[in-house]
This record gives structure tokens, sequence and C-alpha cells, in this order.
């Protein structure tokens, strides 16, 4: 859904000279001080990025799911580190809180995220505690008009600069997690999945969102996570200690809420790191397209190979059916439809052709490809990520394949 096309060309533009100008030339400083500079980050909250999907009443820029993949296509012809910085804000860091949190929460934190002053962080992965998201341990014990709050949290993305915290706990001591079945029915995948807990459901019901400030005593962060890619990203454990949260930072003054709350920006999470996935394959395209009609073999670009050709060709086709998928599915969420089977598809089915886009780039590019001069080997150790987190790929085909057995029972 374009609400305005006028508007909508104009913010694109604006990002896609942003890219240009400010975030390729910085790519490598990046990639070697894994850290985005200052500079940029204030540029970010300039251009509104922090607050994408933030309603304008609240200060943001309210997109639709179809304008945020557009936005997310043009964005994500660069580095990735540049799109994490502002994911977990830009998602469900915000959206739970927009979805369910009670006014009073809208008020306090929203306008905050949208203008890039908190930047939001999720934690819900522990180091027990992976697809099987219904067994986390941390706990939430309530003492008066408080949450005492302790566990580790795992892999927590932006967490070293995170004012925030969209916190999942247990609160109800008798649900205890237990190892998955995937043979029972869905529960949550820690980062935006569902995976097949056999008790999930059960225990899912005595998990709670919290909203917990990032400078509350008691909050201590792991050392940063020394990751294959996205250098400038970055992700650690969070320790809570003994941390007291006042119970009116419950999302939505309800226990038990938790991931009921999560689940329902699971779908919008899913298609945006596709449309993410689609921004990424069409710089490795287009670079790739750039260096075989530049280099010369036996005489000619290799350009005008037909072996060469096939892989140029095979990526075209692989991201124009990526990019389909994403801007179908987001048209029909914004339209309202149920979409939770669609939006599995696309996240699954564009996480893995960038895969491959970034192999073929790679294989083009031959031995140039595999040194840093091109930064091609720096995408293709970035895009592994994107079949990981959000969900790995064997989650979405469980969620693929129970949406249509769901479907088709429905219409027996």
């Amino acid at each position: 859904m374009i609400r305005d096309p006028d508007i909508m060309t104009g913010l694109l533009d604006s990002v896609r000279r942003f890219v240009r100008e400010r975030l390729v030339p910085a790519e490598e400083a990046v990639a070697e001080t894994d850290a985005i500079p200052d500079d940029i980050v204030r540029d970010m909250k300039a251009l509104g990025l922090f607050g994408l999907t933030i309603p304008e009443s609240y200060g943001g820029l309210g997109l639709t799911m179809e304008e945020e993949a557009l936005v997310m296509f043009e964005l994500c012809q660069t580095a990735p580190a540049f799109r994490s910085l502002i994911g977990t804000t830009v998602g469900i860091g915000s959206q739970g809180i927009l979805i369910d949190g009670t006014p009073e929460q809208k008020d306090r934190w929203l306008p905050a995220l949208a203008r890039g002053e908190l930047i939001a962080s999720f934690a819900l992965t522990e180091p027990e505690s992976g697809s099987d998201a219904a067994s986390i341990r941390t706990r939430a014990r309530r003492d008066g008009e408080h949450y005492v709050i302790d566990g580790t949290k795992r892999f927590i993305t932006n967490a070293p600069e995170a004012g925030m915290f969209t916190l999942m706990a247990r609160t109800s001591p008798d649900d205890e997690g237990t190892q998955a079945n995937v043979a029972s029915p869905p529960g949550l995948d820690p980062l935006g999945g569902r995976t097949g807990a056999g008790r999930a459901r059960g225990q899912s019901e005595g998990i709670t969102a919290f909203i917990v400030d990032a400078k509350t005593p008691g909050i201590s962060l792991g050392r940063i996570d020394r990751k294959m890619g996205q250098k400038g990203a970055h992700t650690c454990d969070v320790i809570f200690d003994g941390v007291r949260v006042p119970a009116a930072n419950v999302i939505g003054g309800v226990e038990g809420r938790g991931f009921k709350t999560a689940m329902k920006v699971l779908d919008k999470g899913r298609i945006h790191i596709a449309a993410v996935c689609v921004g990424v394959a069409q710089r490795l395209l287009r670079d790739t397209l750039r260096y075989a009609m530049e280099r010369k073999q036996f005489g000619q670009p290799i350009a005008e190979f037909q072996l060469v050709q096939a892989m140029l060709a095979d990526s075209r086709t692989e991201l124009y059916a990526a990019q389909a998928m994403v801007l179908d599915a987001a048209r029909r969420r914004d339209a309202g439809e149920d979409v939770s089977t669609e939006a599995a598809c696309c996240k699954y089915y564009a996480s893995e052709m960038v895969g491959r886009v970034a192999d073929r780039a790679v294989q083009v590019h031959g031995g140039a490809g595999y040194v840093t001069d091109h930064g091609i080997e720096r995408y293709y150790r970035d895009v592994r990520l994107f079949r990981i987190y959000e969900g790995t790929s064997q989650i979405q085909q469980i969620v693929i394949a129970r949406g249509m057995v769901k479907a088709a029972q429905a219409m027996q």
C-alpha cells in the first residue's frame, strides 16, 4: 500500500542518495573498525530511519509494509550492518509496544525510539534456549510494585548500544521449559520463527514481555561477540542480576502475554528480513555484472562467456522472484490478510537466494572475489547470517508446511 506516491518517491530518492554518498564509502572502514561512525548514525537519525514503522503521531514515518519493503530494497544495497543498527528499533523493539502497549507506555517510549534517542533491543534468546524459545529460564518475580529479574540473554543484537530492552521473562514459576517436540503444536522461535515446542503453548502462557531501561542497576553486558561477518553490527550477552523493573513496564499491563505480543509482529519481521535480502542481492548482482563486463579473458569480457552468463541469469531470475514475493506478501499484509505462510515463504526463499547470489558473485570474480579488494568476500560472509536469525530456514519450512496443512483442513 503506497499512501502518497510523490512522498514515497522522495523518500526513496533520499535513501538511495544517502546509501550512495554516505554509506557505501564507509563500508571498508566499518569492516575494519567494527564500528559505525557517529556522524553516520546522526545522519541516519536525521533521515528518520529509526522511526520508519512508528506512527507519525509519535514522531515516526509510519510506513506501511509495502513502503517499508521498498525502503529496505534501497537501504540494504550496502553493508548489512547499517540496517542492523536500526533493525531492532524498527522491528519488535518498538512494534510490541505499539501493538500491545498501554497508552502511557507508547507516550513514554515511542517518540524517543522514533528520534533515535534510544535504540531498542529484543532480549529473548538464552544460552539454553534457541529455537525452543518456550524453554527460557530468565525469571521475573513480583515484589510489590516491581518485578525482580534474573537471567542471561545471548546473541542480543544492538545490546551494547541499547537504551531499552524488550525482554521476555518467565513470570509463572510452574511453567518449566522442556525440549521441543517438533510433532506438536508450534510455539515461537526467539528470532522470529515458529518452533515445534511440544509443550510450548502452556509454557508460553507463563512468559511476560517487559520494557527494561538499559540503565537499570543490575544489568551487565558480556564481551561483544566476534562474528563471521556483519562487522559493525554488535551482539553480546546481557546479564540481569536482581534487576528491579516497575510493574508499570509490563507490556500491556498483563502478565503471561509476552509470546502473544511477539507473535503479532512475526509476519512483519519475516517480510522485513526478506526485503533486506533482496536489497543486498541487488548490490551483489550489480557489482558482479559490472566486473564481468570489465574483466577480460581470452581477449573478451567474461560476460560474453555463456557459463558466466548462466550464473548472472540464475541470480537475476531468483532475485526477481524474491522481490515479487516480498511485494506480494507486503501488499497482502497491508490489506489485512493472514500472511503467516507467505511471510515464512519470503524469509525462507529470499535468505537462501541471497546466499546463492553471493556464492555466484565470488565465482564470477574468481581470485578477486576471494580477497578483500572488491568486498565480495565480505558480503559472502555477511549474508550467511540471514539463513539463521529471525527463524532459521528449517523453522520456516516447518511453518510453511503446517500452514499448508491448516489451510487444507479448513477447506474440508
